[in-house]
């Protein structure tokens, strides 16, 4: 990781990874230690984004895409206001990603990649869609019927099943 990034100028925290990976859960802890560091910080999280925002979107390869897109511009808004951005949502294509992270000046962005696999994540399915997905009666899960790219590069990853959330903020902040 390039030591010449800096919470000094606002940042894009774009965490990725399948359903229940936890990314909401990092989302949240970063939110709230950058908080307290009096930094102008706000979370996009894709649940929320799918109600608003890209409420008009389904789960079809160019819905997804739009989706990130979408994501993706409003954090280049944001950070171009001066506000740090915690992007977390699954987008399950590397090359979108790519598109996010050359839109963003280098030492502004960060990837970070929740990696347990995919047994953790339907021992968790918090909201039961990886139990639909297997019943036959949702389609489109990422990592069941709808392909998930891994990063190729990420600043960070991390598996969620073997790692704290305050160690992965730690870990995080402390290379920033």
């Amino acid at each position: 990781m390039s030591k010449n990034k800096s919470l000094n100028s606002p940042h894009l925290f774009w965490i990725t990874g399948l359903s229940a990976s936890g990314k909401t859960t990092l989302a949240q802890a970063l939110y709230q230690s950058l908080s307290e560091q009096q930094k102008k910080v706000i979370v996009l999280d894709g649940d929320n984004l799918r109600q608003g925002l890209c409420s008009d979107l389904g789960l079809n390869e160019a819905d997804r895409k739009e989706n990130i897109r979408r994501a993706g511009e409003v954090a280049r808004l944001l950070i171009n206001n001066n506000i740090t951005v915690i992007c977390a949502l699954i987008s399950p294509y590397q090359k979108e990603r790519d598109k996010i992270r050359n839109s963003i000046p280098k030492n502004q962005f960060t990837e970070i990649y929740l990696a347990p696999s995919l047994e953790t994540c339907i021992s968790r399915d918090p909201k039961g869609l990886y139990a639909k997905a297997l019943e036959g009666k949702i389609s489109g899960m990422t990592g069941i019927d709808a392909p998930y790219e891994a990063p190729i590069k990420p600043e960070f990853q991390f598996d969620t099943a073997t790692i704290s959330v305050p160690r992965m903020v730690n870990t995080i902040l402390g290379h920033i």
